[in-house]
């Protein structure tokens, strides 16, 4: 193989020195987008030289109308099995399977059709498989609780080389970012999962239990690194890639070594002291947005015990009076999005999974 290149790269000269003009001389007048969306530590920018083992490749999507995809979408195929170039910046173009199901790798072929990865699908469609909804222009607050981080940033990250359906851009523009209410609300929720186990830490250490304090306070950890993705704007992607992600925050310098520490800790004692500097960084935060009145940004003990807190449940309260959207003041208390309360895999990895659950939300109307 040539010297790693991103796979973002990769696609984008697929598309440029390939995939565009074979299109456009093959298929003359086709209305199209094309872009690299979806699944795909690539999409993400996270891809590296470790990624090129499995599903790693040049490969994008071409977008084509409703009525156009039954028609052509086989004959757009079948061109570029021919058409296209055996290699793209010294990478093959085709794929081969591999011994796991499922699962196909960079094969070079010398002659001959070239098993692609260039998928030809739709707008709606698209949308339909990482969301669960055809209709980017018609989300209700339920819907955007639906759609996991990782499902969002599916659709949102990646690039777009063409858009001559004029349908990405405006998708992806649109679901940017949470409605203002809506993430009012997956704030609170997630300042409340702080509330309820942040005195949980000295209380498991006073009893010496060590390893349940430890198990507490890397799930505060990952509550505040949670907070920083909301209150930055950002959309959190899947465990693999959350720290990574977490990293390229504006509050990362000022809260991984509280966190590190944190998780290093061997004592509780040292344990709530460097979460202790985290809430406060993270209130301190919390009141610059300016959403609710200006909130306490350091510690005190928890009511009569002798453990220090931030009061996150003050800072959900806050948050859910400040919330105008009758829609959004209907929905359950605490729960949020989908992925601040569902740990499972196999359900947020499944658009359809997560609809199944919209009964959640929605059992009181």
């Amino acid at each position: 193989m040539p010297p790693f290149v991103p796979g973002l790269e990769l696609a984008e000269a697929m598309y440029r020195e390939a995939v565009g003009p074979i299109v456009e001389q093959q298929f003359p007048g086709l209305v199209y987008s094309a872009a690299i969306l979806g699944t795909g530590s690539e999409v993400l920018g996270f891809d590296t030289e470790r990624s090129t083992d499995h599903e790693w490749g040049p490969r994008l999507q071409l977008f084509v109308a409703d009525h156009d995809l039954s028609r052509l979408a086989p004959a757009i195929d079948e061109v570029l099995r021919h058409a296209l170039p055996p290699e793209i910046g010294g990478y093959p173009t085709g794929f081969g399977p591999t011994a796991e199901e499922g699962i196909r790798v960079l094969r070079r072929v010398e002659a001959g059709p070239v098993a692609h990865k260039v998928e030809v699908t739709t707008v709606a469609a698209f949308m339909e498989e990482r969301l669960g909804v055809s209709d980017w222009r018609d989300l209700d607050p339920v819907d955007w609780l639906l759609c996991s981080g990782q499902s969002l940033l599916e659709v949102t990250a990646g690039a777009v080389f063409q858009d001559g359906l004029g349908e990405l851009e405006p998708a992806r523009a649109a679901l940017a970012w949470y409605p203002p209410d809506v993430w009012r609300l997956l704030l609170a929720a997630q300042w409340a999962r702080i509330g309820q186990l942040e005195p949980f830490v000295g209380r498991c250490g006073e009893v010496g239990d060590e390893v349940g304090s430890a198990l507490v306070a890397a799930s505060l950890a990952r509550d505040v690194m949670g907070l920083g993705f909301l209150m930055e704007r950002r959309y959190a992607p899947y465990p693999k890639w959350f720290g990574s992600a977490f990293a390229r925050l504006a509050c990362a310098d000022g809260l991984l070594p509280h966190l590190d520490g944190a998780l290093a800790a061997r004592s509780w004692p040292e344990r709530e002291g460097h979460l202790a500097h985290a809430f406060a960084a993270t209130a301190a935060m919390h009141n610059a947005l300016g959403l609710t009145e200006p909130l306490p940004e350091r510690v005190s003990p928890f009511w009569g015990r002798p453990f220090r807190v931030i009061h996150g449940d003050r800072f959900a309260d806050a948050l859910r009076a400040s919330i105008e959207d009758p829609r959004v003041r209907r929905l359950p208390e605490g729960i949020g999005a989908i992925d601040q309360w569902v740990d499972s895999t196999d359900v947020l990895a499944s658009a359809e999974r997560r609809r199944r659950l919209r009964m959640l939300y929605t059992a009181g109307e």
